[in-house]
């Protein structure tokens, strides 16, 4: 069993991690930087603990601070969150090497799955489908060439050890290729250390769907329904929504099987979120996130399950509270809140100087933010999650207009006038989504 669980994160995530540790009656330890002196999670958990300057790579991303951080306050385990060191199989193996208790999966699935490569090999050995593409890291501009004109352009090369759209490059002919070949290789070695890139078909217009699953670490994995996802922006998710308008329970069924094939392959545990392109009637595996995700909440708001709070358990050797795959009941949808100018999307730090926050029926606001909160410039621009929940999906949308109508920020632009105008459109309404949704909402034909 764990007592305190130290937070390897920040903003939003870290103060959804310290609530289901006090509904669990954990204690809690909050790691900062010295630009988040002043975050609500410093405030909210039982100790803090500065672990270096502003820049991520000197404290949030500095392995050596954190597990000092547990050391002094006595922490017995520590909860990533989402980004930073969530995914970092090394990081993790660490963390156990001292002794602690990692809230996650185990570092070998974290390694296979972070391998993209790697990871269309493993699922698909278990019948997972998966796009025509390359088994291997491709080693020249040729050999890229040769299996694109097999299989059939346009194509996609992707990064095999990243994601997020760093090192991801469309070819429509073989030309375009040689060349996004050396440009993919060059920013994915840039951003993940790892030069190496993978080829598949490219869907020109599919839907983006995932299932989140939980896993016991005994064998027993559950999937807890899909999120549609495929509202983004340079692949950046901005709004998610369970169920998705497109699945139906037999489609469903499919999915969540071939998510449970997916994480059992590798003998996962904990959280995770296995995602799929769908087309005209087939899905296909994309990758899996070996952790929670932004948009978990929706998930929790159509389920019921607090799924932070099956991570906790999980870390302590409990059961899973669930032991199949929940009835899904009504409809949610997240907004993420960026602070960003809604037209041309460049950040906008600065501090909060008035701030309302919406409330009412179906109503939930993940957020670190307060008024007189100074946002810092150095990392990611989310600055709050508006959930809306109703019965269906047409009155999870009313319940949308009606809190971003009265969700007031002001001193800096966000997101949300973008965020109006999207639910304005006809195709968002109907359910008409794609991964180009954003590309044909800029540019109405």
């Amino acid at each position: 069993m764990i007592s305190k669980v130290l937070i390897a994160n920040r903003g939003e995530i870290a103060l959804r991690i310290i609530a289901a540790c006090r509904e669990a009656n954990l204690a809690t330890v909050a790691v900062h930087s010295e630009a988040d002196r002043d975050s609500l999670h410093v405030t909210m958990a039982d100790e803090a603990v500065c672990i270096g300057p502003a820049f991520a790579n000197a404290s949030y991303l500095n392995i050596t601070s954190v597990i000092a951080a547990a050391e002094i306050t006595g922490a017995d385990a520590i909860h990533p969150g989402y980004g930073f060191l969530a995914e970092n199989a090394h990081f993790a193996e660490v963390i156990q090497e001292c002794g602690l208790t990692w809230i996650g999966p185990p570092p070998e699935a974290i390694r296979l799955m972070g391998d993209k490569a790697t990871a269309r090999r493993t699922v698909s050995a278990r019948g997972v489908p998966i796009l025509p593409g390359s088994p291997e890291p491709l080693t020249s501009r040729e050999a890229a060439v040769k299996l694109a004109e097999e299989i059939g352009f346009p194509v996609i090369l992707k990064a095999s050890a990243g994601g997020g759209g760093k090192g991801m490059r469309v070819a429509r002919d073989g030309r375009e290729l040689r060349h996004a070949f050396d440009t993919a290789r060059h920013e994915a070695e840039r951003a993940f250390g790892v030069a190496d890139v993978y080829l598949e078909k490219y869907l020109t217009s599919p839907r983006h769907i995932e299932v989140q699953v939980l896993a016991d670490g005994k064998g027993r994995a559950i999937a807890m329904g899909e999120r549609e996802c495929s509202i983004q922006r340079r692949h950046q998710k901005l709004i998610e929504e369970a169920p998705s308008p497109v699945v139906t329970p037999e489609l469903r069924a499919r999915l969540c099987a071939a998510a449970v094939a997916a994480a059992e392959s590798v003998g996962y545990q904990s959280a995770g979120t296995v995602e799929f392109l769908y087309n005209d009637g087939e899905f296909f595996f994309m990758e899996m996130n070996t952790r929670i995700q932004v948009e978990h909440p929706v998930t929790e708001e159509v389920t019921g399950v607090d799924l932070v709070r099956e991570q906790l358990r999980v870390a302590s050797g409990l059961p899973l509270s669930v032991r199949r795959t929940p009835r899904i009941t009504g409809s949610a949808i997240e907004f993420r809140v960026n602070a960003e100018d809604p037209e041309t999307f460049a950040p906008s730090p600065g501090t909060i100087t008035r701030l309302a926050l919406p409330g009412g029926p179906g109503v939930r606001i993940d957020t670190h933010i307060y008024q007189g909160y100074r946002i810092p410039p150095y990392y990611d621009s989310l600055i709050a999650k508006l959930i809306v929940s109703g019965r269906d999906r047409g009155e999870a949308i009313t319940r949308a207009r009606r809190a971003l109508s009265m969700f007031l920020i002001e001193g800096v632009k966000t997101s949300i006038p973008l965020h109006l105008k999207i639910l304005a459109e006809r195709d968002f309404i109907d359910g008409r989504l794609s991964t180009k949704f954003m590309e044909r909402f800029a540019r109405p034909e």
